[in-house]
């Protein structure tokens, strides 16, 4: 059964009482809330989403409003727990859509280390996946929230998870993360994406997340070699640049980027060392999001 299947109310009804279970990649979230715009947000984002049977969870999630004087008297907020555990403080409760997002993100870098996980969005065209990690600023979802919409499959947007036998990226597709200016580009250049709800004034500015491609969803237990790794920068008024950049200065960038190198130790090592030497390492900098796209294909075009 997929969430497709239950109306916003069934799922407002499934959270607020025993939960709704979501197999989200390799894991399993069950979700608890008592706040109705998270209904109407997990029914737009999720529709194509597994509902697992409970059996196995990986993580508890509660997101409710708080409950103190504070929030009575001035702002109702919203608090997330991973098990019982608050890692953000609360917000106000119209921002429960993207604090949802922002949980499940940690709870998986935060708590799991069967993966190297790098801070990298992740999509694959012709059977090898394109690793791009990069710092906020650099246009890493506006730049994956294209590509996903040009034949791309998603296999995530913010946590690469690296098998540590095989060097695979194990997908966790879920709802694409867009802020500011970015908002309105996707929705112009790709009218018929669906959007989540709008959380203004967050300490990123304007928040919102897009549905995932069907397909990728479907195909969210296959994973894939890495073929390149990409680190993009937007820059305006530039021209393109694709320039390589060598095997060493890769494997120190990605250790950079992961949250788990340093505990993982000489396995993170490894299996970073043996992605790169299979992969072709470059940095892009990029100014016009058409330019992006033929670039990447032309990657992607080279591994056929």
């Amino acid at each position: 059964m997929r969430v497709r299947e239950l109306n916003s109310s069934a799922v407002y009804q499934a959270i607020s009482g025993n939960g709704l279970n979501l197999q989200l990649g390799c894991f399993v979230f069950s979700i608890n809330s008592r706040i109705k715009p998270l209904a109407a947000s997990i029914s737009s984002l999720y529709g194509d989403y597994e509902l697992s049977d409970g059996a196995l969870i990986d993580f508890h999630i509660d997101l409710n409003v708080v409950n103190d004087l504070n929030a009575i008297l001035f702002r109702k907020k919203a608090v997330f727990l991973a098990d019982g555990f608050a890692p953000f403080d609360p917000l106000p409760h119209q921002h429960a859509p993207a604090l949802f997002e922002w949980g499940m993100n940690w709870c998986v870098s935060s708590q799991i280390n069967t993966f190297l996980i790098i801070h990298a969005a992740v999509v694959e065209k012709n059977g090898y996946a394109a690793v791009m990690p990069a710092p906020p600023g650099s246009g890493k979802s506006t730049l994956t929230a294209s590509l996903i919409q040009e034949g791309w499959r998603l296999l995530s947007d913010e946590l690469a998870l690296l098998d540590l036998q095989t060097g695979y990226v194990t997908p966790f597709p879920r709802p694409v993360s867009l802020k500011n200016a970015s908002i309105d580009l996707i929705r112009h250049r790709y009218p018929d994406v669906v959007f989540g709800p709008l959380s203004s004034d967050t300490v990123k500015g304007s928040v919102c997340h897009i549905k995932p491609p069907s397909a990728s969803v479907e195909m969210q237990h296959q994973a894939c070699p890495i073929g390149w790794v990409v680190f993009p920068k937007y820059e305006p008024g530039i021209e393109a640049e694709l320039s390589n950049i060598g095997k060493a200065s890769t494997v120190m960038a990605l250790a950079d980027n992961s949250f788990n190198y340093n505990l993982l130790a000489k396995a993170g090592f490894n299996i970073l060392t043996q992605i790169v030497e299979r992969a072709d390492c470059y940095r892009y900098r990029y100014s016009l999001l058409d330019q992006a796209i033929a670039a990447f294909d032309s990657l992607a075009n080279s591994k056929r």
